[in-house]
């Protein structure tokens, strides 16, 4: 069965670093576009960024364009999200989800916390 099993989460000061990755398996990695998408406290869900299967196109949210980055690694099952520069508005719950865009959205991990806080 389709899998996605993030990890890499976890408490940063403002202005730090993480890496986030997403396992997949269960299904042709390869052949599908995957997305972030994150929820922070009392908040929606928000998306965060895309790529495609080929790992050779990808967008951003304003919110976090020019501080993360969204990267793929299609020989190893492995989506990842590199996130610099962070802010205390990007703490939430991240999701790695397998699709372009929200009506292809089905299938999501379980999330991973990340907590911006000095």
């Amino acid at each position: 069965q389709v899998q996605l099993v993030e990890s890499g989460g976890g408490l940063v000061q403002p202005g730090g670093s993480l890496r986030l990755s997403c396992k997949a398996s269960g299904f042709s990695f390869s052949g599908y576009a995957m997305s972030w998408v994150r929820q922070g406290p009392r908040k929606g869900l928000e998306w965060v960024s895309q790529i495609n299967a080929g790992g050779g196109s990808s967008d951003y949210a304003d919110s976090v364009k020019g501080r993360f980055i969204i990267s793929r690694d299609n020989a190893k099952n492995m989506l990842y999200l590199q996130m610099n520069s962070l802010k205390h508005e990007d703490a939430a719950v991240y999701y790695c989800v397998r699709g372009w865009a929200p009506d292809e959205y089905n299938y999501w991990g379980q999330g991973t916390q990340v907590a911006v806080s000095a």
